[in-house]
């Protein structure tokens, strides 16, 4: 069979690749292998079944029910059109169920669960965190229980989402309504219901302002990540940026000459750094260093469990702003969470 080429074999070939082809026990287990050999030496791939289990009943009272109808694809298929399924559907009035071959090029994409950083900003975030860890369950092993605590987790964050509707139109209404009260005091003061609202409207707006930083502040580093080292518009505008951060406009001497130029600022900050360092001269070592160190017999210790201190020192050194685990956690929401 060329490697080049796109096959697609379909039939009924009657006969089974394994036992459980069967509703009843049976079988030539000879015939079966032979099968299996020579599916694996053509270099073959099944394509999955759905909707029934077996494709051909000999339409008795109590049938035998078996899967005969086969359906394989080439390498080079596969790569082609990577999403081909078969579906059967109802074999009345055949022996055999007429099935239906659906090719797609496309690969579908499985919805990953992600973290999302601005959920840390959400009033109810940590009671429904609590609210749902603390679930019981039936698990003995301690690294099986904490899984299971996560992926309950996840469920609840893809359901609730903790969606804040539109931040961008949100934002704009608050800021409306506080310029309308900014508006209303240039001809007379606000009475203390009308100032006690705008503050109820000013904590609401820092919430929303809050969570739009979190919320395009991780957007921009998933930007970063995909798009970061191609020859963009990102790419140039993040080195032109850090350039603004990072110049150095001019520097003060001690006598109080500025410097603008390139090679006065250069020779400036060499002469500096050099008379902070100074010169290296070597001294004699002056303690023996074998005396410090002193072989431990009893490694017991390491075989102790890991102290609440421990694990909080763990914690509290995570970095931020890193990628997400592969559960879809990150460390911003360990830390928010670790009690």
């Amino acid at each position: 069979m060329p490697d080049n080429t796109d096959w697609l074999i379909v039939g009924d070939f009657n006969l089974i690749r394994k036992p459980e082809n069967r509703n009843r026990p049976g079988g030539d287990l000879t015939e079966i292998g032979l099968f299996n050999e020579a599916i694996s030496s053509l270099d073959l791939t099944g394509i999955t079944l759905h909707a029934k289990q077996f494709t051909w009943s000999n339409k008795q009272p109590s049938p035998l029910l078996e899967r005969l109808d086969w359906f394989f694809t080439s390498s080079n298929w596969t790569n082609s059109y990577p999403v081909t399924s078969a579906t059967t559907m109802s074999m009345e009035p055949s022996y055999h169920s007429p099935c239906i071959i659906s090719i797609q090029t496309a690969i579908p994409k499985r919805t990953l669960f992600r973290f999302e950083n601005y959920w840390l900003e959400h009033p109810n975030f940590l009671q429904l965190v609590q609210d749902n860890w603390s679930q019981q369950n039936n698990l003995t092993d301690r690294a099986k229980v904490i899984i299971a605590k996560f992926k309950n987790l996840r469920s609840v964050f893809k359901v609730r989402k903790l969606n804040l509707g539109v931040l961008n139109l949100e934002i704009d209404r608050l800021k409306l309504v506080i310029n309308f009260f900014e508006a209303i005091e240039e001809f007379r003061d606000l009475n203390l219901m009308e100032w006690n609202f705008r503050c109820l409207v000013r904590e609401k707006l820092t919430l929303k302002l809050n969570l739009q930083r979190a919320y395009w502040g991780q957007r921009g580093t998933i930007k970063w990540v995909k798009l970061g080292d191609a020859s963009t518009k990102l790419f140039h505008a993040n080195p032109t940026i850090r350039l603004r951060k990072n110049l150095i406009p001019q520097l003060v001497l001690d006598q109080g000459i500025v410097v603008t130029t390139h090679a006065e600022k250069e020779t400036t900050l060499w002469n500096s750094y050099k008379e902070r360092i100074g010169k290296s001269e070597y001294k004699a070592e002056i303690f023996n260093i074998e005396n410090f160190i002193h072989p431990s017999i009893d490694l017991s210790i390491l075989d102790e469990a890991f102290s609440l201190e421990e694990i909080n020192e763990v914690v509290k050194l995570l970095p931020m702003d890193k990628s997400i685990g592969p559960d879809g956690f990150n460390n911003e929401f360990i830390k928010k969470c670790c009690h």
